[in-house]
């Protein structure tokens, strides 16, 4: 019986761990099961006391969470250094890499979040243009510092993920901000067949 990851197609953080089995080759051993964080009765919450996704609930019960922990599980499941590093420098690079982006992706989310869950105020211009900064700072990096294409890393699946996933919300205008980014991202996505395979629904 194959692990089963508790997704959602909209989150960048799931579709980070769903680009990761595809990449490494997992379909046979890990397969995808939708879960919602707005259903009270999912047994997400039974899986993750949070309600986070995305969860990785293993064959014999037991839970997985964060998707940071999720890959590396991913990766040692495909044999370890597949995308993950193993030589200590390479590897906290690019861990401290993936955390990076995984800021993008939670700035990003946090932009989204302060409309659905004010619609009833006007937004908190400051808390927006608080996210916006962190953003705007971390792509200035990435233009200034490009990742390589190749090989695939949690790292350039992690910033690819953020990108598509300011596309999928539209909240953030990278394109026109950090049009650098732009050959970049194109370029990732014609490289990683894994990422294009596993996309936002409306992508």
């Amino acid at each position: 019986m194959p692990a089963k990851l508790r997704s959602s197609e909209s989150s960048p953080f799931a579709r980070k761990c769903r680009v990761a089995i595809k990449h490494l080759n997992l379909e046979d051993k890990v397969v995808v099961e939708p879960a919602s964080t707005q259903d009270p009765n999912d047994t997400l919450r039974q899986q993750n006391p949070l309600g986070k996704l995305p969860a990785l609930v293993l064959e014999n019960g037991n839970v997985i969470i964060d998707s940071r922990v999720i890959v590396e599980y991913l990766d040692s499941l495909a044999g370890g250094g597949k995308i993950i590093p193993l030589e200590t420098e390479a590897r906290f690079k690019t861990l401290s890499l993936a955390a990076l982006c995984d800021g993008v992706m939670e700035a990003s989310i946090l932009l989204v979040y302060e409309k659905r869950y004010r619609p009833d105020r006007e937004p908190h211009e400051g808390a927006l243009d608080h996210q916006r900064g962190k953003i705007e700072h971390a792509l200035n990096w990435f233009q200034d510092n490009p990742l390589d294409i190749l090989p695939t890393s949690i790292a350039n699946i992690g910033l690819a993920c953020s990108l598509g996933y300011m596309d999928h919300r539209k909240q953030y205008d990278w394109r026109s901000k950090h049009a650098g980014l732009v050959p970049w991202f194109d370029e990732f996505s014609a490289a990683t067949p894994a990422f294009t395979a596993a996309p936002h629904p409306d992508e």
